[in-house]
């Protein structure tokens, strides 16, 4: 009988592998949450022009391609302001923070995402 149970178990493995219903990959799930969460005010490009970036938009969202500034920031900045918003570092409440939305692993994988955007790393620290 457990012979069975082993053998279905492992037919139900191979048959959602098989379907394609695997968990996404790390690379796919960050580009959703980016999408969801950082596109609306950073664009999709990463350049800080997002369909909500209006004239009247009454801040400049950063720019993740700006090397430059990008490179001024640690990893560190970026992951709380990520988790706590703008605020936290004196910049405009517009930017939300989403340490109650986005799961830790989530945040590591746009912080890396970040980083590729500008092709720049930070200082350490």
């Amino acid at each position: 009988m457990k012979t069975t149970m082993k053998t279905i178990l492992a037919a139900g493995v191979m048959l959602t592998a098989s379907f394609g219903f695997a968990a996404p990959s790390a690379a796919e799930n960050v580009d959703k949450v980016y999408q969801f969460y950082c596109t609306q005010c950073h664009g999709a490009d990463g350049a800080g022009k997002g369909i909500n970036v209006t004239e009247d938009f009454p801040v400049t969202p950063r720019a993740f391609t700006n090397a430059v500034e990008m490179s001024k920031l640690t990893d560190a900045d970026i992951v709380n302001v990520i988790k706590e918003g703008g605020p936290i570092t004196g910049k405009s409440a517009m930017m939300p923070p989403w340490s109650k939305t986005i799961s830790e692993e989530d945040t590591k994988a746009l912080l890396a995402k970040l980083r590729e955007l500008c092709k720049c790393q930070g200082p350490a620290g």
